[in-house]
């Protein structure tokens, strides 16, 4: 059973009223038009899907591939409610208690920052859980390559852009299957898992155990191969 609050009815009736007069519209992803058919009321075959992409001129991997004596899962991501911060401050413990040898770069801001913060303090992971604020767009890929893991834990999501931003820097991702999510990626370059905090840390398990076969070279040339066919 679906429930509609008030603030949903009323956002598709502006939904249908703006698109009314349309000939045709594009969504970023399968879910994406199947969601805006059914709350516009436009017929289906006015719909289009156009993937997002990203420009991987800009985002390569790192020179050198890292070394996993130490394993660096990055989170970039604004830090609200919708995009999941609430499940980082419950997965980042585990994961930091199951392996010592994890540690996390945060990029972001927003309202939930203080409750990671807290988290931080509170389990004493100040030296495991970077925490960097608002990431300007020019540096993401520096902050990508630091890394071998890249975690998405949104509630919901149209289409991720920064996952592409990932892959094409060679990194493996762990995300909530949500959304468009599981239609960014082939199989072998994304973990993904409910939007729970066991099963997030299960796929990470999952993803850390598939780091020593991961050539981030392979992946970033793979996911650039998939943009030329797109």
């Amino acid at each position: 059973m679906v429930l509609l609050t008030a603030g949903s009815i009323h956002m598709n009736k502006v939904l249908q009223f703006t698109l009314a007069d349309v000939s045709q519209a594009i969504c970023v992803s399968h879910t994406s038009k199947e969601n805006t058919v059914l709350r516009s009321g436009l017929p289906p075959e006015k719909v289009f899907v156009i993937p997002n992409a990203v420009d991987t001129a800009m985002f390569k991997p790192a020179p050198e591939r890292l070394s996993t004596d130490e394993i660096v899962i990055v989170v970039i991501s604004r830090l609200v409610y919708r995009k999941g911060a609430d499940l980082l401050v419950e997965v980042i413990p585990e994961v930091c208690r199951k392996y010592p040898n994890v540690r996390f770069v945060v990029g972001g801001d927003g309202p939930k920052r203080v409750r990671l913060e807290e988290m931080r303090e509170k389990h004493s992971l100040q030296d495991r859980v970077e925490m960097l604020g608002a990431v300007p767009h020019a540096k993401v890929q520096s902050v990508l390559i630091s890394g071998h893991i890249f975690l998405n834990s949104s509630l919901t999501e149209a289409f991720c852009i920064a996952i592409l931003e990932a892959a094409s820097c060679g990194l493996l991702t762990v995300s909530t299957r949500v959304g468009g999510v599981p239609e960014v990626l082939p199989d072998d370059m994304v973990v993904l898992a409910k939007p729970d905090p066991i099963d997030m840390v299960q796929a990470i398990q999952k993803a850390i155990a598939m780091l020593p076969k991961i050539d981030p070279a392979r992946y970033a040339s793979s996911y650039e191969k998939i943009v030329q066919l797109a």
